[in-house]
């Protein structure tokens, strides 16, 4: 079989829910996210093609795993009942920069502000959340195999996930709210700028064409997000030149905007 046969044929077996299996392009999409993510290209994957638990997630993972397709460093985290593949040397690496330097922009949108505003400084209970982190991957990695999902635990249950998963996922900025007061936000009808950056996924003779990331960030805080921004940019293309899997890197932004915003 070849490695896209390979790839298609893991999701298909360890990822259906129900009767429904993935559709080859579905298959293939999860198959250029995961490499991605072995590549350091992502620092995380969250899983939400369909239905499929984390037991099933990391039935997936071991099985490639297992055919050689990705390393055995990446492992499957249970966030509150929400599926992570992560590279956790990528992940710790961008947790420990977010600590030392800022490097991700933490923008609060509680439901009580006027606009959106950019929180300095890191908040407490986000330098914890981190630490937290920080602390779980550790322990992850110290395990020669993956052979189960790494469960969070209750201590998820006092996170705002939103906030948690943008820095699980490397963006530059990331979204807070005060959860324990409302789930709405302030970014109702508010002019957003969408980047998205794409590649495409070359094994063997086809290439596929996938999302490697889209976020958000308010037009408005443009400029106090752009050193972010940049930075980000400037680590990603570094990070893909420096292999051969995926290829054709881009890019891009768009505007939007929309009369709700669920986070």
């Amino acid at each position: 079989m070849s490695t896209q046969e390979l790839f298609v044929a893991a999701a298909r077996k360890c990822l259906s829910a129900g009767r429904k299996s993935l559709s080859v392009p579905q298959s293939l999409d999860q198959a250029a996210q995961v490499s991605a993510v072995d590549l350091g290209l992502k620092s995380a994957l969250l899983y939400d093609s369909n239905g499929a638990s984390a037991e099933q997630v990391q039935r997936y993972l071991s099985s490639l795993q297992s055919l050689q397709l990705v390393s055995k460093s990446l492992v499957t985290l249970d966030l509150n009942g929400n599926s992570l593949i992560v590279n956790p040397v990528t992940v710790r690496s961008n947790l420990e920069q977010v600590l030392c330097t800022g490097s991700v922009a933490v923008i609060d949108v509680c439901h009580s502000l006027q606009k959106p505003a950019i929180s300095k400084p890191l908040r407490g209970e986000l330098r914890s959340m981190i630490q937290d982190l920080l602390l779980l991957l550790g322990e992850s990695q110290r395990l020669e195999e993956a052979e189960k999902v790494v469960d969070v635990g209750e201590k998820s249950e006092e996170w705002n996930l939103c906030t948690a998963f943008g820095l699980l996922l490397g963006y530059p900025v990331t979204y807070w709210f005060d959860h324990a007061k409302s789930f709405e936000n302030c970014l109702s009808m508010t002019p957003l700028t969408v980047i998205t950056a794409s590649a495409t996924w070359q094994s063997d003779a086809a290439g596929h064409r996938c999302c490697l990331y889209s976020f958000s960030i308010p037009a408005a805080l443009h400029e106090e997000t752009q050193a972010n921004l940049e930075n980000w940019r400037l680590r990603l293309r570094e990070r893909f030149e420096q292999q051969r899997v995926l290829q054709d890197l881009t890019v891009s932004q768009s505007s939007v905007t929309l009369p709700s915003v669920c986070l």
